[in-house]
């Protein structure tokens, strides 16, 4: 464990002196562990104290290696819900409930999501084990002792055996470095059948496999999982190890391959590729995985593409990415308690931000091409409001990039995504959301991003919304579940808008007419949403998502005031605190908390936009009061610091912009102003830093008093986003009490122009 710090120290040091630019005190703040335990944050004061949170108390976040956006993952696997690391038995809502009273792994195993809740099938596949025992070891459960992870890396010692593992991650690749104790033979065990978590129907085997050691330290497989091919290319460091294949926990003798052409899960054996040997007192040993979706050859390739081949020089590397990805969004901390803590909150929120959807460009299983590829897109109806407007912003050519790989997975198969994973299946384009592809293509035409075919991005959208849910809202005008309304008219007028910059004139103005459609959601008599059936939430969660009228969504409640009394209902002023209501912790507690008719309380998504609803008001104060309430109870360092599934980023890059003091119209032309966080804030955008400086802001100073936006009074509690793209300096002022700043409603780009 010495030599271990003492390396990872020295690696910091070398990337300072190398490289002057990285973000190193940035990097160095995040903590990978925060999420990946049930929620514990501070208690709940005054207005969030009013707030029901109905769905798992637990962020389902893992501290594996990764890179940004990074093809693939590696992370210790104890076959917990839902990424296979951790503690938890299945939980989708409450306090989670243990399937370990203490962590424990039999092993490390790659690729998994991060924040979801559920999403049908899981990923950990290769499974590697470092021990000092033998075959009867595979599956068995190490616990898990001196944990740490930082960006790019993870490290822990298997307390049985004392096995010391550490692994750094590469886009497409991983390094192991494990240093064993003195034995007279270790052993590196991998098994190819593992697949899935350990929760009820998580489980996932290989159909079809082919295994073989290839020479005296290199093997390769080839599995296919839920219909997708995988190959992995697999290297070790030792010359002299002995080397083989294994079936049903045994040596196959002389043996070098191992071929599976009909796999049935009920008669499925544990196979894999060993390696062993004598080993010295903190001996390190190297094991390196390349992985492709396409070849053999193309797994090698990416493993030899590695910037050397030792574990030192990937990890290197690794820091020296994640410094400039987390470098793109900066804070400053003020002077007050809980300042420090605030910023690695960011800090670790940027980087859950940067880790989904995954990227593996020229390496689609679907369909053969070298052009942009991105897969788990797995909460697209969460990450379509926050997360991608804030890849767009920071890293313009990935946001372009991503579109570009939804055109294309639209004309390959059909549909834009909605829960896009690597696997076959119909879930991956329908259920829980519509047309929200629109909206990123929409804000990246509005951005200007480079390399799109706009024309060709029309015809798809058009197309799409014929497709699925679409197609009863054209003939019928509304469409249940509800929320799909919504999307589909949101996803019209998204077509419609880019038509009229496109300057197809016929297809602005149809879609125009079916975008007004969203009013056939809405009650006249309440302003709220008409009854129906509602995903993770119930009508007043969706009542106040932003839509492309907003002038028409206030008057339809009757107007601001009215409005703004709907908000206030929702966010529980005047309301006593959940905790007085008694309510049961688990089945009755969550019906009875939805008759509260409260915010979620970020625990969800649904509702995540509903603060800054106030805007449309004219009541920035209210606005600020939400806001900062959330920042500050709803999130916190620790393990325990998210109040509900991160769902890829989505969550986090809520916490991203709002603590920075903005916050995206996704779809719109408009950076809404919030209430900032810290006193000084800079974003990078595709013209140069955008810089928020908070003048006087403290813990009871949250409220906008005046703003100059370059110099200039600013009395909007909006930026064009056209003009903040650009860079610039917002300055706000900040006051102890309102004083009626940001009256005037943000506009919303209208197709009149």
């Amino acid at each position: 464990m010495l030599r271990s710090n003492l390396l990872e120290n020295a690696q910091r040091a070398a990337c300072r002196d190398a490289d002057r630019s990285i973000a190193i005190e940035a990097i160095d703040r995040v903590d990978p562990f925060i999420g990946c335990e049930e929620t514990r944050l501070p208690e709940p004061q005054g207005l969030a104290a009013a707030w029901w949170w109905p769905k798992a108390q637990i962020g389902n976040t893992h501290p594996g290696a990764v890179a940004p956006w990074g093809m693939v993952s590696a992370c210790p696997y104890s076959g917990a819900y839902p990424t296979g690391y951790g503690l938890y038995a299945k939980n989708t809502d409450g306090k989670p409930g243990r399937m370990f009273d203490r962590y424990l792994a039999s092993g490390f195993t790659h690729f998994h999501q991060t924040g979801t809740g559920a999403i049908r099938k899981y990923y950990n596949y290769v499974h590697v084990t470092p021990t000092t025992a033998g075959f009867e070891s595979v599956g068995r459960q190490y616990t898990l002792e001196d944990e740490a992870a930082s960006p790019g890396y993870y490290r822990c010692r298997f307390g049985e055996t004392g096995v010391l593992a550490e692994v750094t991650a590469a886009p497409r690749a991983v390094v192991y470095r494990y240093t064993f104790p003195k034995a007279a033979r270790s052993n590196i065990l991998i098994d190819c059948a593992q697949g899935g978590i350990a929760s009820p129907y998580g489980r996932t085997v290989p159909t079809l496999a082919d295994v073989e050691v290839t020479s005296h330290n290199t093997a390769q497989a080839r599995l296919v999982v839920e219909g997708v091919a995988l190959y992995v290319h697999i290297e070790l460091d030792r010359e002299h190890w002995k080397y083989g294949v294994w079936f049903d926990g045994k040596n196959v003798g002389g043996g070098r391959q191992l071929v599976f052409d009909h796999i049935r899960e009920s008669t499925l054996k544990p196979f894999g590729v060993h390696f062993g040997g004598p080993t010295d007192e903190g001996e390190p040993v190297e094991l390196r995985l390349g992985f492709s979706w396409r070849s053999a050859e193309q797994a090698q390739a990416n493993l030899e593409q590695l910037p050397g081949r030792g574990f030192d020089a990937v990890h290197a590397q690794a820091r020296r990415v994640w410094g400039h990805t987390l470098d793109k969004a900066r804070v400053t901390p003020g002077g007050e308690p809980g300042d420090d803590d605030a910023a690695q909150v960011f800090s670790t929120a940027l980087y859950h931000a940067c880790l989904k959807p995954s990227e593996a460009a020229g390496e689609s299983p679907f369909w053969p091409g070298d052009g942009p590829f991105y897969f788990d897109f797995c909460t697209m109806w969460d990450i379509y409001k926050t997360q991608l407007p804030l890849i767009q912003t920071i890293d313009p050519q990935r946001g372009a990039d991503i579109v570009n790989s939804l055109l294309t997975i639209c004309e390959q198969e059909g549909n834009f995504p909605i829960g896009y994973r690597m696997a076959r299946g119909a879930d991956r384009f329908f259920r829980q959301a519509s047309a929200l592809a629109h909206v990123s293509i929409l804000d990246a035409r509005l951005r200007e991003l480079p390399g799109i075919d706009w024309d060709f991005a029309l015809t798809y959208m058009d197309k799409d919304l014929q497709r699925g849910y679409g197609e009863d809202f054209l003939e019928k005008g509304v469409v249940h579940p509800l929320v799909h309304t919504l999307d589909l008219a949101y996803g019209c007028y998204c077509t419609a808008r880019l038509a009229q910059l496109q300057g197809d004139k016929a297809l602005a103005e149809r879609m125009a007419g079916l975008a007004g459609r969203w009013r056939n959601a809405y009650d006249e008599s309440t302003g709220l949403l008409r009854e129906s059936t509602y995903y993770e939430g119930r009508k007043w969660n969706y009542s106040f998502r932003f839509l492309h009228d907003m002038p028409g969504r206030v008057g339809l409640a009757g107007g601001p005031e009215k409005f703004c009394a709907l908000l206030d209902r929702f966010f529980g002023y005047d309301a006593g605190p959940v905790a007085q209501l008694g309510l049961p912790p688990h089945g009755e507690a969550e019906e009875a908390g939805y008759r509260l008719n409260r915010f979620e309380g970020l625990n969800n998504e649904p509702d995540m936009e509903a603060p800054y609803a106030y805007l449309f008001a004219g009541r920035h104060d209210r606005c600020a009061e939400v806001v900062q309430a959330g920042m500050r109870y709803m999130y916190a360092p620790g393990r325990g610091g998210l109040p509900g599934n991160d769902d890829s980023g989505a969550m986090s890059s809520w916490y991203v912009w709002s603590a920075m003091g903005l916050f995206p119209v996704a779809g719109q032309d408009a950076w809404l102003i919030g209430s900032p966080r810290f006193p000084e804030a800079e974003l990078q955008t595709q013209g140069g830093p955008l810089r928020v400086l908070a003048d006087g802001l403290s813990s009871d100073r949250i409220y906008v008093a005046g703003a100059t936006w370059n110099g200039e009074a600013w009395p909007h509690a909006w930026l064009p986003q056209h003009k903040a793209i650009e860079g610039g300096e917002l300055r706000l002022t900040m006051s102890d009490r309102p004083n009626g700043w940001g009256a005037t409603p943000p506009p919303m780009w209208s197709l009149d122009g």
